[in-house]
């Protein structure tokens, strides 16, 4: 099936593949998904596997959850689709009710656009942004990932080979800060921020809460705070991506929200839809309201936009996430498997363990070349795992938020293994 695949799909999954099996000296063969059922996976050749991938980090229950899987049942019943921003479906009017209370604020109520992707999200922050300043400049952080499609692919500061073959037909108002990892680097990014600020052109930073595919960076505190005080100063708008943050992931609904600061706008994807796609753009009503200034004639919309099928898997998951307390369950179980990671990885090449609630990176020593065998390896154990970072040396772990302890108990044991 693999062959089949790579006969007929765009040729650069197949020559990504090739060039880690040439670094790593090792067989990367992808398997095939056939099933999977909360925190397990099923190949077509009949192996099953413990996902510590998880969509991307989007599946926050893991596969298939049974409320979610009833709420799309029901809504498969009544309406699959509606006319987008035309004749809109009563399901959207409920989830965009519940995500507008996501975004606190006194005096401010929230306003909300929704997309189908994290990259859809960014695109409408993007948007908003310029609407709102008459700035098209944006400020962004290397390592930062906002996605592929072309407005944020702008932003991009992961791999330069995302964006560089595509840069003539992109924003040309982007700079790059450096994203801290310490109290030592906290000036230094902050003081290109601020000089990024300075020019007249700029009228967002754009920036996620921790680091999610650059390897689950956790900034020191005070980087967000700062981060607003300099918008502030100079009438730009903060945008949080919490598209990997978000919903529990980092062991809160919205990191930015715990670390004390608001931003003007908040980037919700994966988690959103426990599998099937959906994001949100939330801002604030006095940012939002831009989009009124032109009578109606500025828009951005799209066929799938706020599907009713995908609502209704958000309104489950949001239900799940916050009667399930996860997010809280995230921070406590993820504070323990760190801990046990550090203690079973001591002195086997892990660089670090690093990260807050369920998304965790562990650098690896030796690079990517190292990181992808000894994924490999643990895919050949029966555990799926991802490789980040900005040189791919980074394993990068996001489980369901309620994975069985056990099965990260085991995990740890099996890592080890597979660095010696």
């Amino acid at each position: 099936m693999a062959e089949r695949l790579a006969s007929i799909e765009a040729p650069f999954v197949s020559a990504r593949r090739d060039a880690r099996a040439r670094d790593s000296a090792r067989d990367q063969t992808p398997i095939v998904y056939a099933s999977a059922q909360g925190a397990n996976v099923t190949d077509v050749d009949g192996n099953r596997y413990v996902d510590l991938a998880a969509g991307f980090g989007a599946l926050l229950l893991g596969h298939a959850p049974a409320q979610v899987a009833r709420a799309v049942e029901a809504q498969l019943g009544r309406l699959w689709l509606a006319l987008g921003d035309v004749f809109p479906s009563d399901i959207k009017l409920s989830l965009c009710e519940r995500l507008c209370r996501w975004l606190p604020g006194p005096g401010d109520a929230s306003r909300v656009l929704l997309g189908s992707s994290g990259a859809d999200a960014v695109t409408a922050a993007m948007k908003t942004a310029a609407l709102a300043t008459g700035r098209p400049g944006i400020v962004a952080f290397e390592g930062g990932y906002h996605g592929l499609s072309h407005g944020p692919l702008a932003a991009c500061g992961l791999f330069r080979a995302f964006r560089e073959p595509f840069a003539e037909q992109l924003n040309p108002h982007v700079t790059f800060a450096p994203y801290p990892r310490d109290g030592a680097s906290l000036d230094g990014s902050i003081d290109a921020v601020k000089r990024g600020l300075a020019r007249e052109d700029v009228g967002a930073v754009l920036v996620e809460p921790i680091l999610g595919r650059g390897g689950c960076v956790v900034p020191p505190p005070g980087f967000l705070a700062a981060i607003r005080a300099a918008c502030d100063e100079k009438g730009a708008l903060l945008v949080a991506d919490e598209i990997w943050t978000g919903l529990g992931r980092s062991g809160a609904l919205l990191a930015s929200i715990e670390a004390g600061v608001r931003p003007d706008i908040v980037c919700l994807g994966k988690g959103l839809g426990s599998g099937l796609p959906i994001s949100a753009c939330i801002g604030s009503a006095r940012v939002m309201a831009a989009w009124a200034e032109h009578g109606g004639a500025t828009i951005h919309t799209a066929t799938h936009f706020g599907a009713p099928l995908a609502c209704a898997a958000a309104l489950a998951s949001l239900d799940a996430l916050e009667t399930g307390d996860l997010a809280a369950r995230a921070r406590r179980v993820g504070d323990a498997w760190m801990a046990l990671l550090r203690e079973t990885t001591r002195g086997r090449g892990v660089l670090e363990v690093r990260g807050r609630g369920l998304m965790v990176g562990l650098p690896i020593e030796g690079g990517s070349r190292r990181a992808v065998v000894v994924v490999r390896r643990l895919l050949e154990r029966g555990w799926i795992v991802l490789t980040g970072g900005s040189a791919g040396e980074v394993l990068t772990l996001t489980p369901p938020l309620d994975i069985d302890e056990r099965l990260l108990e085991a995990f740890a044991d099996a890592l080890s293994a597979c660095l010696s």
